[in-house]
This record gives C-alpha cells, sequence and structure tokens, in this order.
C-alpha cells in the first residue's frame, strides 16, 4: 500500500493558452484541486515554494484554507526554501495551519533550488554569519525551526503582562502537538538525508538530485532511502520514517492525454548542473497506455522503496483534468501495483 498525493508548483501566466493566468487562479484552483483529490480518493495535496516567481511562494495561507474546506487528505510542501524563513514567526504559522487542518500537516523544507534573483533571502532580511553558507543558514534555520515545534518554553515572561501568563518560560504560540513528526527534509544528496534522519525528519527525495553515481535516477534514489534509512535506525528514532518521491505520471486514456503528453514515452533522465560545481539527475516522465505504465513503474526502485508518490501535476492545464490525471492514477494503476 502507498499513499498517492499530487505535488503542485502553482505556475501562472497571462498566455490565452494557460488555464491558470493570475495569482489568485493559481491559489483558488489549489484549493478547489485539493478538494477534487480528495473526492477522487487522493492521499495528500503539496505545493512547491519558490520566491520571486510566478508561482506558490507563500504556503501557509494556502493550506489553512485547504485545511478549512478538507478533512481527510494530508496537506504539505515539497518544499519550503529555509534560507527565507524565520523558524519561530514560521512555527506560529505551521501550528497555525496545522491546527486547522485537525493536524494534518506534512511540511518539507530544505536548503532550496537555484533561484529567480541573486541571493534572494537577502532581500528577506536573512544574511549567513561570517564562514558560513547558505546552506548552512538553511541548516541552522531548520533546526531552531525544529527546536521550536517541541513546544518547550524559552522565553522569560515578562513580571507585568498585559495578559496572565501560565507558569514559567514560554512558547511559541499557536502550539500543534505531533507537527514535529510531520517536518520533512527535501534531499539532493546522500549526506543530507543521513543527516535529516539523525534529526528525525521524514524524507522527500528530490526529483533533482546530485548525480552520485552515474546510475538512473531511480537507483541513485533507492540507495539514498536505503542510507537515510540505515542512518534512522542508528540514531535510535522509535517511531517509523515517512519517505517519497515525486514523479510525473500521466496514463493515456483518451484523447487529450494523447495530445499533450503523449510524445513523452520516450523521456528519459536528464543531466544538468545546479551550479558551476554540481552536476545533477533529473527524472523521467511516465506517460504510456495504463498497462505498459503499470510495467513501466514496476520497475522504479524508488517508487518501491518509498511509502509515498507524489504526482507532479501540470496545474495550468486546470483542475478539471489534473483531478482526471489522478483519478486515471488511482484507478488504471495504483491497483495492479499493489497500491490500493
Amino acid at each position: 500500500m502507498k499513499k498517492i498525493g499530487f505535488l503542485s508548483f502553482g505556475h501562472w501566466t497571462p498566455s490565452p493558452q494557460s488555464q491558470t493566468r493570475t495569482a489568485a487562479d493559481s491559489l483558488l484552483q489549489a484549493i478547489d484541486l485539493a478538494v477534487a483529490a480528495e473526492e477522487a480518493g487522493a492521499d495528500g495535496a503539496y505545493f512547491r515554494v519558490h520566491h520571486f516567481a510566478r508561482q506558490h511562494a507563500s504556503p501557509f495561507p494556502l493550506l489553512a484554507a485547504i485545511g478549512a474546506r478538507t478533512s481527510r487528505i494530508e496537506i504539505g510542501t515539497g518544499v519550503i526554501d529555509m534560507r527565507y524563513e524565520n523558524p519561530l514567526y514560521m512555527a506560529e504559522d505551521a501550528g497555525a495551519a496545522d491546527l486547522i487542518s485537525g493536524g494534518r500537516l506534512q511540511l518539507g523544507v530544505s536548503r532550496g533550488s537555484p533561484e529567480q534573483v541573486v541571493d534572494g533571502w537577502r532581500y528577506f532580511g536573512h544574511v549567513p554569519a561570517e564562514g558560513e553558507s547558505d546552506a548552512d543558514m538553511a541548516r541552522a534555520h531548520t533546526e531552531r525551526f525544529l527546536d521550536v515545534l517541541k513546544g518547550e518554553g524559552f522565553a522569560r515572561p515578562n513580571p507585568r503582562p498585559m495578559f496572565a501568563n501560565p507558569p514559567g518560560l514560554l512558547r511559541v504560540e499557536p502550539y500543534s502537538d505531533g507537527l514535529r513528526d510531520r517536518i520533512w527534509w527535501g534531499s539532493s544528496s546522500n549526506a543530507t538525508a543521513r543527516w535529516a534522519a539523525g534529526l528525525g525528519m521524514n524524507l522527500q527525495s528530490s526529483t533533482l538530485k546530485n548525480d552520485e553515481s552515474g546510475e538512473p535516477l531511480h537507483v541513485q534514489q533507492r540507495k539514498q532511502i536505503e542510507a537515510y534509512r540505515e542512518a534512522w535506525r542508528a540514531a535510535g528514532h522509535t517511531r517509523e520514517p515517512r519517505v517519497s518521491v515525486s514523479r510525473s505520471v500521466f496514463p493515456l486514456t483518451d484523447g487529450r492525454d494523447r495530445a499533450y503528453f503523449g510524445r513523452e514515452g520516450g523521456s528519459r533522465d536528464q543531466i544538468g548542473h545546479i551550479d558551476e560545481n554540481t552536476r545533477a539527475i533529473f527524472g523521467r516522465s511516465y506517460a504510456a497506455e495504463p498497462d505498459a505504465l503499470v510495467k513501466q513503474l514496476a520497475e522504479d526502485e524508488a517508487i518501491a522503496a518509498a511509502d509515498t508518490l507524489l504526482l507532479t501535476v501540470p496545474n495550468q492545464l486546470g483542475v478539471d483534468y489534473n483531478v482526471h490525471v489522478i483519478e486515471s492514477v488511482l484507478t488504471h494503476v495504483a491497483p495492479a501495483l499493489g497500491w490500493r
């Protein structure tokens, strides 16, 4: 059995070919898609976070709105760039959204991806300490965020407060019990997967991964997941961790599918460079008739190793079409693979 959700980047563009032409379109359609996905039987609604781009950026108003409109589906991110975040303010926002949803938040966080602007986090008031890189800063923000989510008091109360305080040191409010165990790290390398395991975070294996062995992406991800789980056991955590991978999966069941994705059948992994020093591998798309798709996905070692699959959706094709894609996977693919 697998949890199956969708992952949306929330693109919008003022093009007549797009069904999502404004930021308002992107946000409102995301809510509608999450509601429809829950009705279709999907397990998760996840959203990418990009700053300075025509995509989803500020996740918590969106997650809270979805939490208020749904009752079962997990809601989360994949991922929030922690270089941009104030950990305490983020803990307040996350606690509120989690309480609104009844404890369904699944927050993916990470160091972030290549940006639209140079050092965009500086505009948000965050500067690495002397001798620290932006990646170091992201991990430091993450560790502080995780500490705050424990719910332990740390702030000295005012002896003459406006309102009466509970005894002892104060914590960030609102506090949502259990959220600490529902934080995921979006990892593009084996080393950061091990680091995340040590801190007790779940793992989102990034579709854009450092090419560490020259092997196909799904093999590298499977080995990354194994390294993560080994580190998790070594750290002595008592609960079972969650692991997700994301894929573009399109069962070709009607004319729309074939028109949009019929040429994707020969897709292969792609190689590129995140920066001048980092060679990366990016995953293929899966597009085929359902029977052929089942055979292809059965050979994906990372999907087999993960407990959660996130379907990357082409949100600019509109809510109705994306619901059709999700339903097609749930109906024509998942049962044949034993995921349902």
